[in-house]
Order: C-alpha cells, then sequence, then structure tokens
C-alpha cells in the first residue's frame, strides 16, 4: 500500500466522510450513499479508490456489496504523520525554552 496513493485517496471530502461513516461498521453502497448529494455510480468511483488504496475492502454477496475499513488501514499513513510531528514538537519545545529563559 503506497502512502501516496492514500493520502490522495483521503484528499477528497467525500470519501473522507465515507471513511468515517466505516469506522463505526460495515455499510452498503446504497447506506453510504444515503447522505451525499450524487448518484450511486459516482459514490461507486469514490468506493474504488478507497479500494485500490487499501483503505477499504468490499463483499458482495448477491446483488449487494458491503464495504468495511480494512484492518489497520491507516496505520502507516498514522505512523508518518507522528513521525513528522515528534520533530516539530521537539523544536517548538525549544523555542518555548528558548523564549521562556530570555523574558
Amino acid at each position: 500500500m503506497s502512502l501516496d496513493r492514500m493520502f490522495q485517496a483521503l484528499a477528497d471530502g467525500t470519501r473522507r466522510a465515507i471513511v468515517e461513516r466505516l469506522v463505526r461498521s460495515p455499510a452498503t453502497v446504497s447506506d453510504l450513499a444515503r447522505p451525499f448529494d450524487m448518484t450511486l455510480p459516482g459514490v461507486v468511483q469514490h468506493l474504488a479508490v478507497l479500494e485500490a488504496a487499501g483503505i477499504v475492502t468490499s463483499q458482495k454477496i448477491g446483488r449487494v456489496r458491503t464495504f468495511q475499513l480494512a484492518p489497520e488501514a491507516l496505520t502507516a499513513a498514522g505512523d508518518w504523520i507522528g513521525a513528522q510531528r515528534l520533530p516539530a514538537e521537539r523544536r517548538l519545545d525549544r523555542l518555548g525554552e528558548m523564549l521562556s529563559t530570555t523574558t
């Protein structure tokens, strides 16, 4: 799973909303489409992007396709963000220490 593909998939607000919904429980395409003002094929396109990025998986039973968040799908993105945050926080801590000693 590529971080570039994952961040590109999550760059869209509709796809982030779909992920937020799937955090609660698996859902069908119809359930996922309900809160959006778009066609079912439009929602399916968003789901295809999320699935290609490895963020969601799907299962088809009969004519009903159900999507769920992939296990630990966002771990790689969270790890990368965390690794970037720690050095930045350290720099801000040092700046705060410097400012508190100069005043």
